[in-house]
């Protein structure tokens, strides 16, 4: 008799622990195409540009390129940095030329402004399992490779975002290394991640017990760093303190698995994201065809913060949203490992 309660409360906490696993991701959502921004104008086939990075002053726009789809299942793919230039479309990506020591899988990027027509580039970079920030110098629209950063606190980096020329704060979206401490993040939402700093000579981790955080990017003030929790619905908000020290101020739920994000001219944030992530992982593992994505703008209207959700798509038109880039009266969209990006246009 004991056994079999004991059995029965084993397989009740079983199956408590499955229903809660789809639902807090995502799972039981149903997906509509809803299409608001506007209509494709033009489609641009480069695999998995999973993150971009706009400079709106010069009208300029670099892709982080990798097609993990070939590499998950052994061939070789493109990888590597694109340049596109948002003066005139339609568009056109042109590969940077790389040292050739410098082998670059590349995941988040970052770019700040330093001078007249100036800039520095972060990259992060996995190569056979072994993590580095790769940082570049962009003068006159010529990119220079500068020099790679490593560091034990690097330990599963995902995105980063410049403070200044010399200082930047990056996503680490696993706290753990094994295999079961790994399962346990991804599917108990085991809040183990954290967020780094690099003050210019050293790193240092800055906010922990974070549910796979994900993209960064700092609020127009430049004073709060928002950062995306795929796992946790949400995005966090810190207070940037003079030491690069962040002091947690609040939680913004979101309904769905933010990926990057990206802070348009008037300071709405928009980020591309994963609205199921047991299909996302599916997916990514090739056991799924295609993955849902979801485009989310948070700002301010009338003083209060409201979400919109203007693209939503079951993932045959692009599956795994992962980036979103405003521009003029154009939406960028990247993604994970999708076989291309899209552009819309407002209105079309």
């Amino acid at each position: 008799m004991k056994i079999g309660i004991s059995l029965g409360l084993v397989l009740l906490a079983l199956g408590l622990f499955v229903l809660y696993t789809f639902w807090s991701t995502g799972f039981f959502r149903k997906i509509e195409t809803y299409h608001e921004f506007g209509g494709i104008e033009q489609t641009i086939g480069l695999p998995g540009v999973e993150d971009m990075a706009i400079s709106r002053t010069d009208s300029f726009m670099i892709l982080s390129v990798d097609d993990r789809a070939k590499r998950r299942s052994g061939e070789k793919g493109l990888h590597g940095l694109y340049w596109m230039d948002l003066k005139d479309a339609p568009f056109t990506a042109h590969p940077i030329p790389l040292p050739s020591e410098l082998v670059l899988y590349p995941h988040g990027i970052s770019l700040i402004e330093t001078g007249p027509k100036q800039y520095r580039l972060a990259v992060i970079n996995h190569v056979e399992g072994k993590h580095s920030i790769e940082v570049f110098t962009i003068d006159q629209d010529t990119v220079r490779y500068s020099h790679s950063l490593r560091d034990p606190k690097l330990i599963s980096p995902n995105d980063l975002v410049w403070v200044d020329a010399d200082r930047f704060y990056y996503s680490n979206d696993h706290g753990s290394t094994s295999d079961l401490g790994i399962f346990a993040e991804n599917y108990l939402g085991v809040a183990k991640a954290n967020v780094g700093y690099y003050d210019g000579e050293s790193f240092r981790i800055v906010a922990e017990n974070m549910a796979y955080p994900n993209g960064l990017v700092l609020d127009q003030s430049g004073k709060n760093l928002l950062v995306a929790s795929s796992r946790h619905f949400l995005i966090r908000v810190f207070e940037i303190q003079e030491n690069g020290d962040l002091t947690f101020l609040e939680d913004i739920p979101t309904a769905t698995g933010v990926d990057n994000l990206e802070r348009d001219e008037e300071g709405g944030i928009w980020s591309g994201a994963h609205p199921d992530l047991m299909t996302f992982s599916a997916y990514a593992a090739g056991k799924k065809t295609t993955a849902p994505s979801e485009i989310l703008k948070i700002h301010f209207s009338d003083q209060q913060l409201k979400q919109t959700t203007v693209w939503l798509d079951k993932g045959e038109t692009m599956s795994a949203s992962s980036v979103a880039i405003p521009f003029g009266e154009y939406l960028f969209l990247g993604n994970v490992m999708d076989s291309k990006m899209i552009v819309l246009r407002k209105g079309k």
